[in-house]
Formats: structure tokens, sequence, C-alpha cells
């Protein structure tokens, strides 16, 4: 046996893609940019529209309750006990 034995692959030593790689990938590589693009646009797209409605809501139709009342002798006999 010689040791370690060498891997084949698309990686050197250095974990840098190797010209095959680098070949194989490139017919794909604009389409993927475009691709990629255009779900993040889509995303940032609903997240605008998103925001932009729920801004535009004054949610008139939720019932907002009075402040409690905070009695202090409740307070003082429940202590006490």
């Amino acid at each position: 046996m010689s040791g370690i034995q060498q891997r084949s692959g698309y990686y050197d030593r250095n974990h840098r893609q190797s010209p095959a790689l680098i070949r194989a990938r490139k017919p794909y590589l604009i389409k993927n940019t475009l691709l990629g693009t255009g779900i993040a646009l889509f995303a940032v797209g609903i997240y605008a529209y998103t925001l932009k409605v729920v801004g535009q809501d004054d949610f008139e139709d939720v019932k907002v309750p009075d402040a409690p009342v905070t009695n202090t002798n409740s307070l003082a006999t429940k202590s006490s006990k």
C-alpha cells in the first residue's frame, strides 16, 4: 500500500474547482443565475406587497380593552393571607 489513497473528483487538495468542473458547469451558469435572481425578486415582491397591504389596515375592527383597574385593597388582603 502506498499510504493515503488519492481521491479522484472535481476538487483538488485545496478544495478549488478543477478545470473539468468549471467546464461542466459553464453551460448552466447564466440560466441558474437568471433563475435565482427571478426567485429572489419574486420573494422580495411578495414581502413588499404584504408590508404595503398590512400598512394600509387601520385595525378599526379590533377591540382594544380598557386599561385594567388596580385595586390597592385587594393587593393588601392577598399579601396578608
